[in-house]
C-alpha cells in the first residue's frame, strides 16, 4: 500500500562542500605542526692529517723577451751574454723557487726577433726543462 501517491521519491543527497574544507584544515593542520628531517645530512669527523696542500698551478718561470732584444725572468730584467750563461740563470731561478720540473712560460712581443725565442728554448733545452709553452693575448675587437 502506498501512502504517498502523488509525491515524488527524494533521492538521498552528500554535499561534499564541508567535506572539502575539513580535509583542506587538516592538510593546513598536518602541513604547520610537521617537522621536516634532514636524515641526508650526517655529522663526519673527518681524521686529521699533516699533508701540504698540492699547488693548483704547475710551478711557472715567465720568462719575457721585448721587440729590442731585452730579456726578464719572472719580471725581473736578466742581460743576455749567451745561451749558455742564460741557462744558468734558469737553473738559479728554478733552484731558488725549489721547483723541480718548471713550466717555461715564453712571452716574447710580436716584434721580438724570432731567434730571441730559440734562445730561450735553447736554454731551458740545456737545462733540462721540457715543458715549454708561450703566453699571448687576445685579438683586439676590430683589427
Amino acid at each position: 500500500m502506498n501512502f504517498k501517491k502523488g509525491r515524488k521519491r527524494e533521492e538521498p543527497e552528500i554535499n561534499f562542500i564541508p567535506l572539502i574544507d575539513l580535509l583542506l584544515v587538516i592538510l593546513i593542520f598536518l602541513m604547520v605542526t610537521t617537522t621536516y628531517s634532514k636524515y641526508a645530512e650526517l655529522q663526519i669527523n673527518l681524521p686529521e692529517a699533516s699533508a701540504e696542500k698540492a699547488p693548483d698551478r704547475p710551478q711557472v718561470i715567465n720568462i719575457g723577451v721585448d721587440n729590442s732584444g731585452k730579456y726578464a725572468v719572472n719580471n725581473t730584467p736578466v742581460a743576455f751574454n749567451s745561451v749558455e750563461a742564460f741557462s744558468n740563470v734558469l737553473r738559479e731561478t728554478a733552484a731558488a723557487t725549489s721547483m723541480k720540473d718548471p713550466v717555461i712560460a715564453i712571452g716574447a712581443d710580436a716584434g721580438a726577433s724570432h731567434q730571441a725565442v730559440v734562445n730561450i728554448m735553447e736554454a731551458a733545452r740545456l737545462v733540462g726543462f721540457t715543458k715549454i709553452s708561450f703566453t699571448t693575448q687576445a685579438k683586439a675587437a676590430g683589427k
